[in-house]
């Protein structure tokens, strides 16, 4: 016998309207169990599946219990009785435990049992039994098909809860026999023997026509209600009679029938639920995998957005500085413009006093001219004069030297004068062509600044508008997730519907 420990003592209340079944198959290892035996037990489905019925065997539970049971069972009978299990924890629950073998085609295939919760004054009464039975109460009391008999010569107090059909009815028989035989016997009646004899066979033919109309209509609705409680029926049993029996045999027959419809239809629905369930957690699944790349794609658009809105952010920084840098070269390039203008204002200033100048140079060299010629006039009157004109005419002279040096010096001053002019003029030439250019690169640079201008007003608006599409895209991504979220609820959904419609059809198969 199988021990299975620790033990707690401690109990798991089962609800009141609780129903745990499993089945086993022919050895006693679990085959199937339901949603509230797996909850009861303890253990996992994976960790009751394929192990002896007796993992949830609990070590207070006495051997007799269970050899009365499975010896009830090997008879081809349903057994029932109140059992203490053990959980997986240590912990137990009580149940009232009702075992029937499973037969297919005449042959026992497993074992079903079906348990609900008892009352407490049930719990108490078979703890105290089965107290007693571990203590040596077994050499008073025994249990056979669930019951609690009397060993001995009191077992013949049990009778009446233990005695057959066929054995009552002989019995009944045979008492009559006895007490006709007795009675005829004390009357001092002529041939008793003969009418004792008579009388037997009688009796005999009596019990064998019972028998026929009675046990054996008996027996063949405890086969059919057992089939009924198995689902082996598919064949209504008949019975050519009217009677009680007769009626109570086609009733249990067609409710046999009734209850096979009812399981194979619900087998092809559960079936069908499953193939359905089944395609929608496949499309489930596919849907979960699409909206994971869906997000996948969706977070790296988003992170793009970010480094996009962090570029254009940079860029319209640099337009910003750019910006104010040729606003800075533009108003340097006015004020060289400026500059200029007034290079040119006094260049041309410069040019008008060199003209001045080349004129009171030309003015000059005509004085200097028309000395010479009257100190050449007054050479040749000296000489005329004779000696009273020599000290004149040597002043002349000096004059006239004087004359002729102030000419050539005017005439030098006039031609530097002129050169300079020249260069002045080609000067202002070129400080006025420099005026222009300097007026164009103003011109272009206020162009550049404006184009820059507008480089950083489209930056900002571009800024704002990747901002709003990235908001939209975290939207997107936060619509994503939860729709991720929710797929994967629906797949777990789907998942948890296909594994009940798998527990329905194992359910299901358990009847055939």
């Amino acid at each position: 016998m199988r021990i299975n420990e620790p033990i707690t003592q401690r109990e798991y209340a089962l609800p009141d309207d609780a129903v745990l079944m499993s089945t086993t198959d022919a050895s006693g290892r679990i085959t199937y169990a339901n949603e509230a035996f797996v909850a009861a037990s303890g253990f996992s489905r994976d960790e009751l599946y394929g192990q002896p019925h007796n993992i949830v065997r609990h070590p207070d539970m006495p051997r007799e219990a269970f050899a009365d049971m499975w010896a009830t069972l090997k008879q081809g009978l349903p057994w029932t009785a109140l059992v203490k299990n053990r959980r997986k924890n240590g912990d137990h629950y009580w149940v009232r435990a009702n075992a029937v073998p499973v037969v297919r085609n005449g042959r026992q295939v497993g074992y079903m049992s079906v348990r609900t919760t008892p009352t407490r004054n049930e719990i108490a009464a078979a703890d105290e039994l089965y107290r007693s039975l571990r203590g040596g109460g077994a050499a008073r009391l025994t249990l056979r098909q669930g019951l609690l008999l009397r060993r001995g010569v009191r077992a013949v107090l049990d009778l009446p809860r233990t005695l057959s059909v066929r054995g009552r009815i002989r019995a009944s028989l045979t008492l009559a026999w006895l007490a006709t035989t007795a009675v005829t016997a004390s009357l001092g009646l002529p041939a008793w023997g003969g009418c004792s004899a008579v009388l037997a066979l009688c009796l005999a033919l009596s019990a064998l026509l019972l028998e026929r109309q009675v046990v054996a209509p008996l027996q063949a609705l405890r086969r059919t209600a057992l089939d009924v409680a198995t689902g082996a029926s598919r064949n209504a049993t008949t019975l050519e009679r009217g009677d009680d029996i007769g009626i109570t045999l086609r009733t249990v027959s067609q409710l046999g029938l009734m209850f096979r419809w009812l399981v194979d239809d619900v087998r092809h629905q559960v079936v069908s639920v499953q193939t359905a369930a089944g395609e929608i957690a496949q499309g489930n699944d596919d849907l979960s995998q699409r909206t994971e790349r869906a997000a996948s794609s969706v977070q790296q658009t988003a992170a793009s957005m970010e480094q996009v809105s962090a570029a254009v952010h940079r860029n319209a920084e640099a337009a910003s500085q750019a910006y104010q840098l040729s606003d800075n070269a533009q108003a340097a390039a006015a004020r060289g413009g400026e500059t200029v203008a007034e290079v040119v204002t006094t260049m041309s200033d410069i040019s008008a006093s060199s003209h001045q100048i080349a004129a009171i140079i030309g003015v000059i060299d005509t004085i200097a001219f028309q000395t010479n010629i009257l100190a050449l006039n007054a050479a040749v009157e000296a000489a005329r004069a004779g000696e009273q004109g020599r000290g004149f005419a040597v002043v002349a002279s000096e004059v006239r030297a004087l004359a002729t040096r102030s000419a050539g010096a005017a005439r030098e001053i006039k031609s530097l004068i002129g050169a300079s002019v020249e260069r002045v003029d080609a000067g202002a030439r070129i400080v006025d062509q420099a005026g222009r250019t300097m007026g164009e690169l103003v011109a272009q640079v206020r162009h550049v600044s404006g184009l820059i201008g507008a480089i950083g007003t489209a930056s900002h608006e571009q800024q704002a508008g990747i901002r709003e599409v990235s908001q939209a895209v975290g939207q997107i991504d936060q619509i994503t997730q939860q729709n991720a979220a929710l797929v994967e609820q629906n797949a777990a959904a789907s998942l948890g519907l296909k594994q009940q419609a798998e527990r329905l059809v194992e359910a299901v198969s358990v009847f055939g």
